[in-house]
């Protein structure tokens, strides 16, 4: 049977931080890589692991770079604090450790994603798939600020079973995060001397709304829907805002 070492990142997350290390409690080791949090975090983190590490947070794809190579196994899942895994995604987890030779060297999991206490099942998020289950020494985030995945030449899996998301606290929680990415997105940008023009405030701003609230149904999703259909079109224009 494959070994697997779960990493966590995190900073001040005490409210989603126990939740997180349970549900990977099953792992054979758990690395919790914490950003000098100035709440209870690693409190209570150490409930679950001794293994905790601190390190400077830059960027999502260069913590979880830096964390990596900390891990004792050869195979990571690796989570955010605002994530789950079911009984029934570490079931089939296990059955895929268990084979002589896995075929691939990543999988994509889907995710169940929760806004504002309600399961959102379309607005764009339906397809919402990231690469938790991966090979330590051959794969590694792309270094940008936003959408960060793993690179990896080799044959990428697909899970059946998704992972759960408790993606934002509140309503400011999400203007907060979308802040933040908002400012890395026009970082990415302004590394590939991309330039804003009338076009990237109008069009691609509104697009992002029709695109999400009418093709991807997100008028389905009730009042939940329409305000994050809404807050992805702003956030598109603060982007190239701050671009410009």
């Amino acid at each position: 049977m494959h070994t697997v070492t779960a990493i966590i990142t995190c900073r001040n997350e005490s409210h989603n931080i126990e939740a997180a290390l349970q549900s990977v409690g099953w792992c054979d080791e758990i690395l919790v890589i914490d950003a000098f949090s100035t709440d209870d975090t690693v409190e209570k983190a150490k409930k679950y692991t001794t293994k905790i590490l601190q390190h400077e947070y830059l960027s999502p794809a260069l913590q979880k770079n830096w964390a990596i190579p900390q891990a004792s196994y050869a195979w990571i899942l690796i989570l955010d604090s605002d994530e789950r895994i079911t009984a029934e995604l570490k079931n089939e987890i296990q059955n895929i450790l268990q084979q002589e030779k896995i075929g691939f060297e990543a999988f994509w999991i889907y995710r169940k994603n929760y806004f504002l206490g309600k399961e959102i099942k379309y607005s764009g998020w339906q397809r919402d798939k990231v690469i938790r289950l991966f090979k330590r020494d051959i794969c590694r985030y792309e270094e940008k600020q936003v959408h960060e995945e793993i690179v990896t030449k080799g044959a990428i899996g697909k899970l059946k079973n998704k992972m759960l998301h408790y993606t934002y606290k509140d309503i400011f929680h999400y203007l907060e995060k979308w802040d933040r990415y908002s400012t890395w997105g026009a970082q990415d940008a302004a590394k590939k001397n991309k330039r804003p023009t009338l076009f990237h405030f109008v069009i691609k701003p509104a697009f992002r709304f029709f695109k999400h609230y009418i093709i991807d149904l997100g008028f389905l999703d009730g009042i939940a829907g329409f305000i994050i259909c809404s807050l992805a079109a702003v956030g598109v224009f603060m982007r190239y805002a701050k671009l410009y």
